[in-house]
């Protein structure tokens, strides 16, 4: 790292001391982007890096809720409003017991460039709560969601801050959510995405970040005169990302091998096909099993307590939760003969992993363009709110094609070197960045 660079994260580091996910996304993002902004005269003197890195607002609170025992919970919530200069600001809320400050600081971050490489008008954020809907029943979600959207209200509206779901927050929490907004606030709008269909949601929501992720991968191979056809693919995960980015690498000729949870990973040599697929769907979706039950009823093998990348493979989806790859599993996958790498979840790979990618020059795609179908998808579900109207399918699944094309067209423009080499991570950094960038020196010290 250059001089620069390093002054810029020693004075980020002193702001945000013992919050490491939120500085490892801010030392990824600048060491792409400060050799740019360099290179830019129009930068010069704005600081314009150390106020993307700085969040326009955050809000921290108390959700105080009654369990089935009628016993007092206490949980704490959190919104991160980042960065609206392009727009409101837009970002899933999760619930999960390891969200902390510094998790949601780094997801907003990565959010901002997201956002932007879609090209839609939205702002970055992110926010949720330590509540586990997990254990939980059906009653106890409902109450927490109510109190936290009690708090919450007062922060969101649909043209200052959509929330949307993440990990832990699905249709059933988003529905809690969206009731107790209208009871408090007396009116139907689009302040939450990821809606049922039945009432404003989009179709392809469900979808869209496993789909996207795909499509961002078939863009990635065509640049090699390559198909998916016939490609051996390791995913990690087992949730909604996991599951539609499986089904749409069956669906275009793909061999998946790998799903896994966080108690270890199966893998089947056969290949997991859509009627497989439909088991694991059911398992995890309605009977919120575990994994093994896959390998206990199509007898093949579990791996317990590991994970899937030492399988030999031609792409790895790693779909999981972040610095869920190191760099002992890069080099396995390297070694087998991996050469691309797509990332479902929200920085899954160390920078360990991904220097060592960058390096093999394997085809390595951040999540902040390869999952940004989700967001993107949200951004039209937006749209449809506004117009009172729902598109087809097939009109929003072209759309969601459209704008991965788009993002994949960005990274290549910021991040082709003279030799022809693509380097993603800095073709996404640079590309979510100049928009913002230009957004906030347009609008004045901001």
């Amino acid at each position: 790292m250059n001089q620069s660079t390093n002054r810029f994260l020693d004075l980020v580091s002193k702001r945000n001391a013992g919050e490491p996910e939120f500085l490892q996304a801010v030392t990824e993002v600048a060491e792409s982007l400060i050799p740019y902004i360099a290179s830019q005269p129009r930068y010069k003197n704005s600081k314009i890096l150390e106020r993307i890195a700085e969040p326009e607002r955050v809000v921290i609170f108390r959700v105080a809720w009654l369990d089935d025992k009628g016993e007092v919970q206490v949980n704490r919530g959190f919104r991160v409003q980042m960065n609206s200069a392009i727009g409101p600001y837009k970002g899933g809320l999760r619930f999960h017991p390891t969200v902390t400050l510094s998790v949601l600081k780094f997801l907003a971050f990565e959010q901002v460039f997201k956002n932007s490489l879609t090209g839609l008008p939205m702002g970055g954020g992110k926010g949720g709560s330590d509540f586990d809907p997990k254990g939980k029943s059906e009653n106890e979600i409902m109450k927490f969601c109510q109190s936290f959207m009690t708090e919450l209200y007062r922060h969101v509206g649909d043209d200052v801050d959509i929330p949307a779901g993440d990990i832990g927050v699905g249709k059933r929490e988003i529905g809690y959510l969206f009731g107790q907004y209208k009871r408090i606030t007396g009116t139907f709008n689009g302040v939450l995405t990821g809606k049922a269909f039945e009432w404003g949601g989009s179709l392809i929501r469900p979808e869209a970040t496993g789909y996207g992720l795909v499509y961002f991968v078939e863009e990635m191979l065509k640049d090699r005169e390559e198909t998916l056809v016939g490609k051996k693919v390791l995913i990690s995960g087992s949730g909604n990302v996991a599951q539609f980015a499986a089904e749409k690498c069956i669906n275009h000729g793909a061999k998946v091998l790998t799903m896994s949870d966080s108690e270890g990973f199966i893998y089947d040599p056969l290949g997991i096909d859509l009627e497989k697929l439909e088991f694991i769907k059911e398992l995890k979706n309605e009977r919120r099993g575990r994994i093994k039950a896959y390998a206990d009823h199509f007898g093949c093998e579990y791996h317990a307590g590991e994970k899937p990348w030492k399988i030999k493979c031609d792409i790895a989806l790693p779909n999981a939760t972040q610095n869920e790859l190191a760099l002992a599993d890069a080099e396995m996958l390297i070694n087998n003969g991996c050469y691309c790498v797509a990332e479902g979840a929200n920085m899954p790979c160390t920078p360990e992993a991904v220097a060592a990618f960058n390096n093999a020059r394997v085809l390595y795609a951040p999540g902040k363009a390869a999952n940004a179908g989700g967001v993107a998808v949200s951004g039209l579900e937006m749209s449809q709110n506004s117009l009172r109207y729902s598109w087809g399918r097939e009109k929003v699944d072209h759309k969601l094609k459209a704008i991965m094309t788009d993002i994949h067209h960005i990274c290549v423009k910021y991040g082709k070197d003279e030799q022809g080499h693509i380097n993603y991570e800095k073709g996404a950094n640079v590309g979510g960045f100049v928009k913002v960038a230009e957004a906030m020196l347009s609008q004045g010290v901001v």
